[in-house]
């Protein structure tokens, strides 16, 4: 009966008010929100002791304090970390992919003392191990720390607490960034309604983008295969030509990725692992940045470098990694020569316009 009378709305809005007018800091909003964790927690496993409608009042004041929580600053994911006022002193970034790096990267450039928690044994998840080696060679190089193979067990008011191998430890900040990856998320679109197939809370698709709806495609993050606006764009097309009744399909293995940091860094095709687990015979040739006068002319102290992959069966180019300037300028034509096939013969006729950081390529073809 109690649980009918309580107006959650209103009561959330009360909660906002009284918080705000009571100033509570950053910290002090999460330390609340998880001392109320704790408190409905504890509720749970006495459910028999608690009356329903105090317990659903629990509920409601939870919910409106995780998104206060995020509101508050202390936590936050990339979206809130790019609308604050103030330099953080001290970030935490949960996460060492792709938005974590790009953020931890950004926030260390401009003096912040920069932590990154990661589970996995190494950074930038599926990249090439030797460009992530690279990478935290040259971030801890400005300051920033790397605490690998760390599970998150929770956020106190006193930074993030992880524990590893070696034990616990909190990496102390003033914010913390939750970059742990995105996944698809179709929730209230209905997708039940008309029985469309989902697998891990993604909607499945084809080659062709279709779903096992009828007259259903899906595209982007909501199919959950490389959430990229780049891939979002050839999806459509793709789906486009299909509804027009058009032939066309998407091969994912050409796709290029970037990582906005400072190197750059591209890639796209096959990297050693995956050419391994293929069984493909390959030849790995790696050539310095340095090869070209443009890119040491701009990087004096660069150890950037271009690496390519090159299938000796079927004579082409399967993989091309790059970390450097302009990778993210390059790798378009790269990701062409691996999707064209092109025989290595063919693509050393190529000319590279002089002087540019992209004949580092064709540096790299002449060793095949």
């Amino acid at each position: 009966m109690m649980a009918q009378l309580i107006d959650r709305k209103h009561l959330k809005q009360e909660m906002k008010e009284l918080l705000r007018s009571a100033q509570v800091s950053p910290r002090g909003m999460t330390c609340l929100y998880l001392a109320l964790v704790l408190v409905l927690h504890l509720a749970d496993s006495f459910m028999g002791l608690m009356n329903p409608g105090l317990l659903g009042t629990f509920i409601s004041i939870l919910t409106g304090l995780m998104s206060m929580v995020l509101a508050s600053g202390f936590v936050m994911t990339n979206r809130e970390i790019l609308a604050l006022q103030t330099q953080p002193k001290s970030l935490v970034c949960i996460g060492g992919g792709v938005i974590g790096l790009e953020m931890a990267c950004y926030f260390a450039s401009i003096g912040t003392k920069v932590t990154v928690v990661e589970m996995m044994p190494k950074i930038a998840g599926n990249t090439d191990p030797e460009i992530c080696d690279l990478l935290m060679k040259t971030y801890r190089k400005q300051g920033m720390e790397f605490c690998l193979g760390a599970k998150v067990e929770a956020v106190t008011a006193a930074g993030v607490v992880y524990s590893d191998a070696a034990g616990q430890h909190t990496a102390p900040c003033d914010r913390v960034l939750l970059s742990a990856g995105r996944r698809a998320d179709v929730t209230g679109l209905g997708t039940e309604a008309i029985g469309l197939a989902l697998e891990r809370g993604a909607v499945v698709t084809d080659a062709r983008m279709r779903t096992n709806v009828p007259g259903v495609w899906a595209i982007g993050d909501c199919n959950g295969k490389l959430m990229l606006a780049h891939t979002a764009y050839r999806e459509a097309e793709v789906a486009v030509n299909g509804m027009l009744g058009k032939k066309d399909r998407i091969d994912y293995s050409i796709i290029p990725s970037v990582i906005y940091t400072t190197p750059e860094v591209a890639c796209v095709g096959e990297t050693e692992q995956s050419a391994k687990e293929k069984g493909l015979d390959v030849q790995v040739v790696k050539v310095p940045m340095a090869l070209s006068g443009r890119y040491l002319a701009e990087n004096p102290k660069g150890d950037g470098f271009c690496k390519l992959l090159y299938d000796r069966k079927n004579r082409c180019v399967v993989g091309v990694h790059l970390v450097g300037s302009y990778a993210s300028e390059i790798i378009y034509g790269a990701a062409m020569m691996v999707h064209s096939k092109l025989p290595v013969q063919h693509l050393d006729k190529i000319v590279f316009p002089h002087p540019t950081v992209g004949e580092v390529v064709r540096e790299a073809l002449f060793l095949l």
